[in-house]
């Protein structure tokens, strides 16, 4: 039995397709049927499996469940929850070996997707792309796994209230903070969070709507946060956290409605963790502010950049024992007192640990950051087949002839190159056709000068820094 996915369907961190297009039942039946042997090949047997509010969800659950039960995997629903639900499923059980997830995250309501664990570790890149093989050449194992459902919310929102643990009861107290999960998946188990948390908790969109009826789930937008902002501003709270659709990426505001970035949060969550974890390292990724690694290595902590994509910051923070990283685009990663997954909830209430241990408000941290200037994400439509090509002349240009402005290059993930004036990055997409590029100096002429550089690469390669498209 062969299955052939669209080719655009099997990404670098996950699969993910607009449905009834490039995505539907038969697709996830083979993910399923593909997946679950893989596992059993790796002497694994038992899947959990979660979805997300999207309409399309149940149907591609329903699929996915068939699949890996045909290849003899026996699978345990969690039914409807957040992404870091299902990584919370899968870490906190010795029965449990893989985990699948589906969700269409923070894309448009007609896209869906699967986010997967395989033995405790991110499933992605060649992961993926051996599944699809698998598929293609219909090697699949055969057998018939039995389904079991468990409930896990309550159990995994005394989990997530661990992360206050040792802070005096009374320093939470005071705190008034308003809280948005857009519709997403992260509604339901925000109520029941909310419920037991000291302080005072005013909570928008907790009702689960494939449809994201008030505003698109993605808090690193910031027309997004425009309900929040409402919020703290009415009420007077002290901060405000928003999540994307299924509950991995965290959004922030301060008390006076400024966002607070995603390097802007690791700052905060560094301060905190570094004071009882002396010199541990801590993984941002490329795009992230040189303020943030400045400040790491300020602290006492031993900053690392490291390639941007969840998949591979897991990774990294394996490998390097780091009890802390973080992605501008808001996935935040925990592992001291956690899994090491990214889990939006657990870093709200992180947020909440890291302002009563602090003894300040988070407007108060956000004022003592240094004022850099950076431009948003400027993402500009490359064709596919040039896009690697093209960073791989400019990689190389630069480190034969790279001008009397620059100081050094970074190739860690694309080029991240600094100047007098500050930094500026051009990378290949992993997930697009698209080239990303992000500068940050602490003036405006600098950030002109770092803007013109870039385009001066990518004219000397035929392209241009044309309209800015979405993720």
């Amino acid at each position: 039995m062969q299955h052939q996915f669209d080719p655009t369907v099997l990404r670098e961190y996950d699969i993910r397709g607009v449905i009834g297009e490039t995505l539907g039942a038969d697709d996830a039946r083979a993910i399923g049927r593909a997946f679950g042997t893989l596992l059993r090949e790796a002497g694994g047997k038992t899947v959990a499996v979660g979805y997300d509010g999207r309409v399309s969800s149940p149907m591609l659950e329903h699929a996915l469940v068939e699949g890996l039960t045909t290849s003899g995997c026996d699978v345990v629903r969690i039914g409807l929850g957040a992404t870091p639900m299902l990584y919370y499923a899968e870490a906190s059980s010795e029965e449990v070996d893989g985990g699948i997830q589906i969700t269409g995250s923070h894309n448009p309501p007609n896209y869906n997707g699967f986010k997967m664990v395989f033995q405790g570790r991110p499933f992605f890149g060649a992961d993926i792309q051996k599944l699809g093989k698998l598929a293609a050449d219909g090697g699949f194992a055969s057998g018939a796994g039995t389904v079991t459902s468990r409930d896990i919310l309550s159990e995994y929102v005394e989990r997530l209230l661990e992360g206050l643990g040792g802070i005096e009861p009374g320093k939470l107290e005071r705190l008034r903070v308003g809280w948005d999960a857009g519709n997403g998946a992260a509604g339901p188990a925000l109520e029941a969070l909310a419920a037991k948390l000291p302080g005072e908790h005013h909570l928008l969109f907790t009702e689960v709507d494939g449809h994201f009826p008030n505003h698109h789930p993605d808090p690193t937008v910031e027309a997004n946060l425009t309900d929040l902002r409402a919020l703290v501003a009415a009420k007077n709270l002290d901060f405000g956290v928003a999540f994307d659709g299924d509950g991995d990426r965290i959004g922030a505001i301060d008390g006076e409605g400024r966002v607070i970035w995603g390097d802007q949060l690791l700052m905060i969550y560094a301060e905190d963790a570094l004071a009882h974890l002396p010199g541990a390292t801590v993984i941002a990724d490329v795009k992230a502010s040189r303020a943030l690694f400045d400040r790491v290595a300020e602290l006492g902590g031993e900053p690392l950049m490291w390639k941007t994509g969840h998949s591979l910051i897991k990774s990294k923070m394996k490998e390097t024992s780091a009890p802390l990283a973080g992605e501008m685009s808001g996935h935040v990663f925990f592992a001291d007192d956690y899994y090491g997954f990214d889990d939006a909830l657990y870093a709200g209430i992180r947020l909440l640990a890291a302002t009563a241990r602090l003894g300040r408000s988070v407007t108060q941290l956000r004022d003592a950051m240094p004022q850099m200037l950076n431009t948003p994400e400027m993402r500009f439509q490359v064709d596919e087949a040039r896009k690697f090509a093209a960073m791989e002349e400019i990689a190389r240009r630069l480190s034969t002839n790279p001008g009397p402005e620059v100081e050094s290059v970074n190739t860690t993930d694309g080029v991240r190159v600094n100047t007098a004036d500050g930094w500026w990055l051009l990378r290949a997409s992993n997930t697009q056709d698209v080239l990303v590029a992000r500068a940050e100096s602490d003036s405006e002429e600098g950030l002109e000068r770092l803007l013109g550089q870039i385009d001066a690469q990518l004219a000397q390669s035929g392209l241009e820094r044309g309209e800015s498209v979405g993720h």
